[in-house]
């Protein structure tokens, strides 16, 4: 009876381990086989990357066979095809932004060169540029100064804070702390749609409306201002301010407003003293998204603006608006050529770096305020 049992016990020890056997040889064959599909993906996506590049008629065959391996392997190995797609486009996001990055500065160099000063028996690459407030792309010498374009960029992009920074962050406060759900639910959906009007839009109403009024009231000759550009750009940048500025204060606890009004304080008081305060950091974020929005716009300035790349007199003056680094580079760039393409090159470089420290400052702000309401140390 003892010796069934064994030999029955090693029977079915035998089928378990033979099951054993062909199930992990299964899951080698099939790991093996999706590692082959996702190797062509890979493959098939940087020979069209490349082919791309060299702008080769024939990027389109690669191409059809990323997307034929991305189908099969999305049938037969759904999970393993997902993260290696979401891997790839992640890292096809960071290869196209290096590429700009590195064509742009790349653009830049022959002009940087060519304005090169002396300082010390030093020569300083591109330091002409920044120094001396002349911009001549026709009659010799040839000057390419950003100055002119920094200085309208400034004034803008001040103006506008201005204007959006104050505006946004009531308008945040409001839609928080004060507003009952009903209005809360009409308003902010207005402010939004703030940002999806075209910019081109904007600089339109600016043009035609605001441009004539302010030469008419201020008897100034022709248009064009900053004033008035950056009041149409802070009202660009108001649903920026305002989305992010509420998304910081409505995260302020409820606890911590609960606790200041069962201290007696006002909704005023609390307002101003416990909300503000935890979300600064947040509300700070915003208006620094703001401004970045106003340096970058491009269409309202370049449609309000007089085109002209020269300082104003005096320097303060709002009531003329001469150039900005947007507005030269989409005014000039269908006729640049040569040094005077590389100098554009050099104004989106000043923005590119600008925008950049200004949004690596508004995420670590933001991070500070989630490490500090989240009570991480």
């Amino acid at each position: 009876m003892a010796q069934v049992t064994d030999s029955r016990d090693g029977r079915i020890r035998g089928a378990i381990g033979e099951q054993v056997r062909r199930t992990k040889r299964f899951a080698d064959e099939t790991e093996t086989a999706a590692l082959a599909i996702i190797s062509v993906m890979a493959v098939s996506l940087l020979g069209a990357l490349v082919g791309f590049l060299a702008v080769s008629n024939w990027t389109v065959l690669p191409f059809v066979a990323f997307l034929g391996s991305s189908a099969i392997g999305w049938v037969r190995y759904q999970e393993e095809t997902a993260y290696t797609i979401a891997l790839m486009m992640t890292a096809s996001t960071i290869l196209i932004l290096g590429l700009i990055i590195v064509f742009i500065f790349r653009e830049s160099i022959p002009v940087i060169r060519y304005e090169s000063a002396t300082v010390f028996g030093v020569s300083v690459p591109g330091l002409r540029m920044f120094i001396q407030p002349n911009w001549d792309a026709v009659s010799p010498p040839i000057r390419y100064s950003m100055v002119p374009m920094i200085h309208g960029t400034v004034m803008v992009t001040l103006i506008a804070s201005a204007v959006a920074a104050p505006l946004g962050v009531s308008a945040a406060l409001f839609l928080s702390e004060i507003a009952p759900a009903t209005v809360r639910e009409v308003v902010k959906p207005g402010v939004e749609i703030l940002a999806g009007i075209p910019s081109i839009v904007y600089g339109f109403i600016g043009f035609t409306v605001l441009g004539p009024w302010a030469s008419d009231q201020f008897q100034t000759t022709g248009q064009g201002s900053y004033l008035f550009v950056g009041i149409v750009v802070g009202l660009m940048a108001l649903p920026t301010v305002v989305s992010v500025a509420e998304d910081a204060l409505s995260s302020v606890p409820e606890s911590m407003k609960s606790g200041s009004l069962a201290m007696g304080t006002t909704d005023w008081q609390t307002m101003t003293s416990i909300t503000l305060p935890a979300a600064f950091s947040g509300v700070s974020a915003a208006v620094l998204l703001g401004v970045g929005r106003a340096i970058g716009e491009t269409m309202a300035a370049t449609v309000m603006l007089r085109g002209v790349p020269r300082l104003t007199d005096p320097l303060v003056n709002v009531f003329y608006g001469q150039e900005t680094l947007t507005s030269i580079i989409a005014r000039n760039y269908g006729e640049a050529d040569g040094l005077q393409m590389d100098a554009l090159f050099v104004a989106g470089v000043i923005l590119f770096v600008t925008v950049l420290v200004i949004s690596i400052g508004a995420q670590y702000i933001e991070w500070r305020m989630h490490k500090r309401l989240g009570g991480e140390v």
